[in-house]
């Protein structure tokens, strides 16, 4: 089977890439005080080794008091926490490899207790982290500011210790995407009701974080469907809404769009096979990255009373490369099957692809 497709050079206006292939962000919880350390620098490192053309890291938490809502997990504020990014940089950068941070932040996925910030609640827009339910922070509107300028400082010095973008996650119900689903944004003011009102908070950051970096440092915006809150909500039902969702986030200033889908085969709408990343590029006009299971045979979603990645067998890229042929979308992000094969890139490259192991929860236990 011929990968000629996801071996070709990538490059758009603002990012030169060796190859199609993305990997993606992964919550890891291995940084210890928030602090990207030795075992993060050689978990990133590796991966560039083995041929990923652009590393998104994990979320990384912004400055703000409600940003972060789990255990170790990194930031991207503080002199330590920069340092120990800017190795990781320096370590993906000799390895021949791209990075990008994903900067995040969690908005209700926060509950109260979680250090080091203790006390503080989850921030939301309405109160609510499932619908319905207020038993969060439902924030003012300084509150909104302050997260927008915590975005604009994240990426101003991403910028500056050398990651060569930034992405905004606006998924998976965080909290961007809280604003954007109408289940969690109950808002009477301008930044609820309405798609538009609704897309005001994402739209704000975008800018912000624009004329941080300045125009010619990319900005990915990732962004889905699917919430952790109901694997069955849709912001969009029809290409129509999906256009007037996309194209006032493209002129703000998102340069590539990373379309999380749980099985990237899927498509979006009836009457069509385009999946949600070629659904974005063609209403967009810009790259998108599809994701959502490359690789593997099953998603991740954990079986009944797991809570982790669900275990999964290798599977045939035989559909991948027919979309990629087609040029349904630019790029491909892989995860799990990532963690496990460090060198899956080259693996595939030089056809030992029967070489891969299966992902396995036990390879969650630690940076390899």
């Amino acid at each position: 089977m011929s990968t000629n497709s996801l071996f070709k050079p990538f490059k758009s206006d603002k990012l030169e890439l060796k190859n199609r292939i993305v990997m993606a962000p992964m919550t890891r919880n291995f940084s210890p005080g928030n602090v990207p350390g030795q075992n993060s620098i050689d978990y990133y490192r590796r991966r560039a080794e083995g041929g990923v053309g652009l590393i998104v890291t994990e979320g990384t938490c912004i400055d703000h008091i409600g940003a972060s809502g789990y255990p170790n997990v990194p930031y991207m504020h503080g002199e330590a926490r920069l340092a120990g990014w800017k190795k990781v940089i320096e370590a993906v950068h000799a390895a021949g490899g791209k990075i990008a941070p994903q900067l995040w932040h969690v908005g209700g996925a926060r509950k109260a207790g979680v250090m080091p910030e203790g006390d503080v609640p989850g921030y939301t827009p309405s109160g609510m982290f499932v619908a319905g339910k207020k038993n969060r922070h439902e924030m003012g509107k300084q509150d909104i500011q302050d997260v927008i300028d915590g975005f604009a400082k994240g990426a101003a010095d991403a910028k500056a210790i050398g990651f060569d973008a930034i992405e905004l996650h606006g998924a998976h119900g965080y909290l961007i995407d809280q604003f954007f689903w109408e289940g969690t944004n109950q808002r009477e003011d301008e930044y609820g009701g309405s798609m538009e009102n609704r897309s005001r908070f994402a739209i704000e950051i975008i800018k912000a974080c624009r004329e941080a970096v300045g125009p010619d440092f990319p900005i990915i915006l990732r962004w889905s469907q699917w919430k952790q809150q109901d694997y069955t909500a849709r912001l969009v039902e029809t290409p129509e809404a999906l256009e007037a969702f996309l194209l006032p986030l493209s002129e703000a200033g998102v340069d590539i769009f990373h379309c999380s889908q749980r099985r990237f085969w899927e498509p979006e709408f009836e009457g069509s096979d385009l999946n949600l990343a070629g659904w974005t590029q063609k209403i967009t006009g810009k790259p998108a990255i599809t994701v959502g299971s490359v690789g593997l045979n099953a998603d991740f979603m954990p079986k009944p009373g797991e809570s982790t990645f669900r275990e999964a067998e290798t599977a045939s890229l035989e559909q991948l490369l027919d979309r990629m042929d087609k040029q349904e979308f630019d790029l491909v992000a892989v995860g799990r099957a990532l963690i496990t094969n460090p060198d899956w890139v080259n693996k595939v490259q030089q056809d030992q692809a029967d070489e891969l192991k299966a992902f396995t929860k036990e390879d969650l236990m630690a940076l390899v």
